[in-house]
């Protein structure tokens, strides 16, 4: 063995017809022979017994083999396809510890094809997210992602770094024989040329990042407002299902209630919670207590209203108790460019309009809405896909992660502190410190620059198995 082989169960835990078993490592062609007699030819099932150390079958399935380096990981690879037993399946992952093999850690077939040269790291990555995947628009950029889509859009941004810092660092180290440029680098059409495509790229991927972070994280959406506004018939309205109790009697939601729906294909996770009021018993006031909590942790609050009976000033008020019970969260942050909005992330929904005969639609009371009957629900959608700056039906769309659009802010930052430079007496050396800046934080998200303490943080994070 080679000591470093490393095995574990690769399908979910407990009955089913199939289990699988995978391995990986130098040491598995000598591990499959004393595992089943024989080494299969590669990428041909094969039906083999699965013997113990005594040579007693334990279980007969399907041995895959695959190898080196045409597999997964890179890597001699094995799966051994059994019957979907616990028992069995623990029996078979017993004995491969025998034989010299140690349990996987979480994510680590995926690191190795990664440290491999198989994916690189924005790709595995993307394994994780089609995994998770909440909607089918998500499962489709996941896939994009992991076929290269978005690492082939990162790799073209570095291209374009690249050459430009050719020009930059060949002015710098020999002046005499590039062009003067007195102090003003923009002097040259190379330059502004390439400065020109390098901002439109970094906006266009940008934009497509955040769209594609909003497909993996989803929206966070809080329902608050006073008792008996139609918080929970909103809810169930929305998840298309009954899922919170509703009832004429005020405080019948005591507790934070949690549905994930799909909007269009946005994933959007609605919190209804205990309405908000005074005087109310012990447990309705800690379910008041958890609704305040959850608001301080949406990207967007929907202040549900009966618009029968609330007069504009009572509006204003209740709109300014929620706002003040946000603090300095009560602006929306753009997740891309990290600059406020002015949007206000309270958003006032003027329910009941089947009681108080307003019309269906967005003005400047709010969103007019009725749960009871649907009415207004289509603009009330309209207007949180807008709030979050999701564009339905964009078939070019990638999965991406905080992660990826944080680096891609600061390599933008780093470009355009760099662009400042040029004007400086001096500032060429700058520019070109800022541009490698740059280069390094948009080589982050595929790996071609990074740390051991990220692979770790990012690959822990994978279930066990991939």
């Amino acid at each position: 063995m080679s000591g470093n082989d490393i095995v574990a169960i690769a399908t979910p835990p407990g009955r089913g017809a199939i289990s699988i078993v995978r391995l990986s490592g130098a040491g598995i062609p000598t591990l499959c022979r004393a595992l089943i007699g024989e080494l299969p030819k590669p990428r041909t099932a094969t039906l083999c017994d699965f013997r113990d150390g005594d040579g007693a079958a334990m279980d007969r399935g399907l041995a895959l083999y695959f190898a080196a380096p045409h597999s997964y990981t890179g890597e001699p690879a094995l799966e051994l396809h059994g019957h979907g037993s616990p028992l069995a399946m623990n029996m078979l992952l017993r004995r491969c510890l025998e034989l010299g093999a140690r349990l996987a850690r979480p994510g680590e077939f995926s690191e190795r094809a990664f440290l491999n040269g198989r994916l690189d790291l924005a790709q595995a990555e993307a394994v994780a997210d089609l995994i998770e995947s909440s909607t089918e628009a998500a499962a489709r950029s996941a896939m994009r992602s992991l076929q290269g889509e978005f690492s082939a859009r990162i790799h073209a941004l570095v291209g374009e770094l690249t050459e430009l810092r050719v020009v930059v660092e060949a002015a710098i180290d020999f002046p005499e024989e590039s062009v003067d440029f007195g102090g003003d680098l923009l002097s040259d059409a190379r330059v502004t040329t390439a400065l020109q495509n390098l901002q439109s790229h970094f906006a266009e991927l940008r934009a497509s990042a955040k769209q594609g972070k909003l497909l993996r994280d989803g929206l966070k959406v809080v329902l608050t407002g006073p008792p008996n506004a139609g918080k929970s018939s909103l809810l169930n309205r929305l998840s298309r299902q009954p899922r919170a109790i509703v009832s004429a009697i005020p405080g019948t939601t005591r507790d934070v209630l949690e549905q994930v729906v799909e909007l269009d294909g946005l994933p959007v996770e609605i919190v209804d919670t205990a309405g908000l009021r005074s005087g109310a018993d012990e447990i309705e006031m800690e379910g008041v207590r958890r609704a305040v909590a959850a608001q301080q942790q949406a990207d967007l609050i929907l202040l549900v209203l009966d618009d029968a009976d609330t007069t504009p000033p009572q509006a204003e008020r209740w709109l300014a108790r929620v706002r003040s019970q946000l603090g300095d969260n009560s602006a929306v942050t753009d997740s891309v460019t990290g600059a406020e909005s002015e949007t206000d992330s309270v958003c006032v929904v003027r329910n009941k309009i089947d009681l108080s005969g307003r019309r269906a639609g967005v003005s400047e009371h709010g969103i007019a809405v009725s749960a009871l009957h649907g009415d207004g629900l289509d603009e009330l959608i309209a207007v949180l896909k807008q709030r979050a700056g999701f564009r339905s039906g964009e078939d070019n769309c990638f999965i991406a992660r905080q992660r990826h659009v944080d680096a891609l802010q600061r390599a933008n930052r780093h470009l355009q502190v760099g662009i400042k430079q040029i004007a400086i007496v001096g500032g060429v050396e700058l520019f070109a410190e800022e541009l490698n800046a740059c280069q390094q934080a948009v080589g982050e998200i595929t790996g071609q620059v990074g740390s051991d303490d990220l692979l770790g943080l990012i690959f822990s994070t994978f279930c066990i198995g991939k």
